[in-house]
């Protein structure tokens, strides 16, 4: 028991010299594994879920802090979504506002709202009418790894209500017909302090 009490405090020692404790500004990429939100067409009357693709993400970020740390984030996300009837790309801007805590060594989790705005957005086969708000709300849940001045981290996003948009085939506006561009997506992220 006393060699497994010294094997743990000697791990705890080691990974907390190289866990990224200092403040300032990086930059930030990864993959998005998204799931944006249904598609209901009036026509054959079903809803479709879409088929899970990988987008991606770029942006800066800062971390104001030490063991609880604030990490506000600027991001260009593009997302695509397979649907049986066409491919739905969605452009935004993220910007994360995150609250974190150092947990031990590199570990860290945080959480946080995200604001996004539509940049813009195209459906394969068809046109989107306005979305209902081009600005939204959604939040952030998110586990990482920082050593130095790298950072990892995965973090699971998600809209906090509906954003639906109506679909028009042939110039004909089909009311009940209708596409939800929600966030719903797992981020893996590799940052950069600088």
């Amino acid at each position: 028991m006393k060699k497994l009490m010294t094997t743990a405090l000697f791990l705890v020692a080691i990974t907390s010299v190289f866990a990224q404790k200092q403040g300032g500004f990086g930059l930030k990429g990864g993959v998005n594994y998204n799931a944006n939100g249904d598609y209901y067409d009036s026509a054959t009357n079903t809803y479709e879920s879409p088929e899970s693709v990988i987008g991606y993400h770029l942006g800066v970020f800062a971390k104001i802090g030490d063991q609880l740390y604030f990490r506000p984030e600027l991001m260009y996300s593009k997302t695509e979504s397979e649907y049986t009837s066409g491919n739905f790309e969605l452009q935004k801007l993220d910007a994360p506002l995150l609250v974190g805590l150092n947990i031990t060594g590199p570990l860290q989790v945080f959480a946080g709202p995200s604001l996004q705005y539509i940049i813009d957005s195209d459906f394969e086969n068809a046109t989107i009418g306005s979305f209902k708000d081009d600005f939204t709300v959604g939040l952030n849940l998110g586990i990482g790894l920082s050593f130095d001045k790298i950072g990892i981290d995965l973090r699971y996003e998600r809209g906090f209500n509906d954003n639906e948009a109506s679909v028009i085939n042939d110039n004909i506006t089909i009311d009940s017909s209708r596409l939800d561009a929600r966030a719903d997506q797992l981020i893996l992220s590799l940052s950069i302090l600088l």
